[in-house]
């Protein structure tokens, strides 16, 4: 489709932004401006060339598509890269959201900019390299190198809890990754190859699809987080810079959610339909209990990170229903998701960069210093909260209507949340914004600032057309998410007609 390897210049265009930034060494002001400039510009390069995948992708065909294939290690493992309508969005929405990030940092960083910079980049470069590997090795030293640099930004410019934060988010989600090492081992001796689109059309074993969705799923269910294993995430956020918490909710978190899509429901089905009753629960679980926790919290960024929780438990119900609706929502919530999410962190940056304080107790009445912080932040609580007319809605109810097919009590669970992630939004939004402004330290608080206007007001664009319009990300994963589906439907079928026959 294209002469020059696009995927390629996407993914690795970033490093060399890296190392630029590390030619401009020094600590001076001169120096940092540069590393800034350098960063910014970078990123939207880097955005602006990944436009034309978008410009080029055929949403009518299933299969991969900018396909890059080379031998790489012994002739048995390949640098294979691609994209289908799943993993597009992915690339889009991380390309998309790290100039926000470089932005949100431009003031707030005034520390080792350089090293800080060369860290976002090269994540990137990881995250990118993800979601868009069709090698199994290839996708592992992608999925785990992208926690070093996030280790890095937690632990170095992070809270003053940020070495505890920063080991407990590496070891949750590397002690997962080493079980899916030994799946992914498991698969090549297997198959005798680490070819994702090899492995999606083989017939796995069923005694080994149980035992490598296992593993997988303790990858991916850290990653996303699921309940139980979600403890790693509140501390994660509360001491990670504001950028960092953004790229940890909107790009990071997707990952598990993605790895369920490529991975657990076209690899291993029979497992994944024998396992679903068990998402189910797990899932119900995390929307009420992750919710019921958010409530109690004192603190915002603790608050948002819970309601990040509860939010990808619809994603995980909508994907182990195994119908279309499900898995299409589950894809557009966690595109929707990424939007609104990382812009409430945005939001809680803003203010914390003013007062030095995330309590929620120390606001009141910002309304009326910071009318337009006000409306933007109202946008996305709402979105947050599911309101129709915004992406939060489309997700939610796509994935319930899924689930619906599916289970009918799992659904009217999952609905109480709905009603109680309305309660903690705007129970934040109350305490926060509404009520007269008496606290003596709010009376002089600036509202946004130009630059802060240019990072926010494109995701409240987003957040409103992707609720009145959801199209383009549904048609462009429609054909990619059918086949999942079809496939999926065809292996459970088969195996319980032969079941009749017996």
């Amino acid at each position: 489709m294209t002469t020059w390897p696009i995927l390629s210049v996407v993914t690795f265009l970033p490093t060399v932004g890296a190392l630029l930034v590390y030619l401009v060494r020094g600590e001076d002001q001169a120096a940092q401006r540069n590393v800034r400039w350098i960063a910014l510009w970078t990123t939207l390069v880097t955005f602006a060339v990944s436009l034309i995948l978008v410009a080029r992708f055929d949403p009518s065909q299933a299969d991969f598509q900018f396909v890059e294939k080379a031998p790489w290690l012994a002739n048995a493992i390949t640098y294979h890269m691609g994209v289908d309508g799943i993993s597009l969005p992915f690339v889009i929405l991380t390309t998309a959201l790290m100039p926000f990030c470089i932005l949100a940092s431009w003031k707030s960083v005034k520390v080792r900019v350089g090293e800080y910079m060369m860290a976002f980049l090269i994540l990137e470069t990881l995250m990118v390299g993800t979601f868009s590997s069709l090698d199994l090795v290839l996708f592992y030293l992608f999925f785990e190198g992208g926690l070093i640099p996030m280790f890095l930004i937690i632990g170095i410019w992070g809270g003053p809890r940020r070495v505890y934060a920063s080991f407990k988010f590496f070891l949750y989600t590397f002690l997962g990754s080493v079980l899916m090492l030994l799946a992914i081992m498991a698969l090549y001796w297997n198959a005798g190859t680490t070819d994702i689109p090899t492995l999606m059309h083989s017939a796995v074993p069923r005694s080994l699809q149980i035992w490598a969705w296992l593993a997988f799923f303790a990858s991916f269910a850290v990653k996303m987080p699921m309940w139980p294993v979600h403890t790693w995430l509140p501390d994660a956020h509360v001491e990670a810079p504001t950028a960092g918490s953004v790229i940890l909710a909107a790009i990071l978190l997707k990952m598990g959610g993605y790895g369920f899509l490529r991975f657990s429901l076209p690899m291993f089905p029979l497992a994944s339909q024998y396992f679903a009753p068990l998402i189910f629960s797990l899932s119900v679980i995390a929307i009420i209990y992750t919710s019921l926790v958010a409530l109690m919290q004192e603190d915002m960024k603790k608050l948002i990170a819970y309601s990040s929780v509860g939010h990808m438990g619809f994603v995980t119900m909508g994907i182990f229903a195994g119908t279309t609706q499900g898995v299409a929502g589950g894809v557009f919530q966690m595109i929707s998701h990424g939007i609104v999410s990382g812009a409430l962190f945005l939001c809680v940056g803003i203010v914390y960069d003013r007062m030095h304080t995330r309590e929620i107790a120390a606001y009141g009445g910002l309304v009326n210093r910071m009318p337009l912080y006000a409306l933007v932040f109202l946008v996305f609580t709402m979105a947050n909260v599911g309101l129709p007319g915004t992406s939060g809605f489309v997700g939610e109810f796509m994935t319930l209507i899924g689930t619906f097919k599916v289970s009918l009590p799992t659904t009217v669970f999952a609905t109480t949340g709905v009603i109680l992630s309305a309660a903690y939004a705007l129970w934040l939004y109350r305490k926060v914004v509404f009520g007269a402004l008496v606290k003596p330290s709010l009376a002089t608080i600036k509202d946004l600032t130009w630059r802060e206007s240019v990072t926010l007001v494109p995701l409240v664009v987003l957040t409103i057309f992707f609720g009145v319009y959801p199209k383009p990300i549904l048609d462009v994963s429609a054909a990619s998410v059918q086949q999942l589906v079809d496939n999926y439907n065809t292996a459970v079928t088969a195996v319980k007609a032969a079941a009749l026959m017996q």
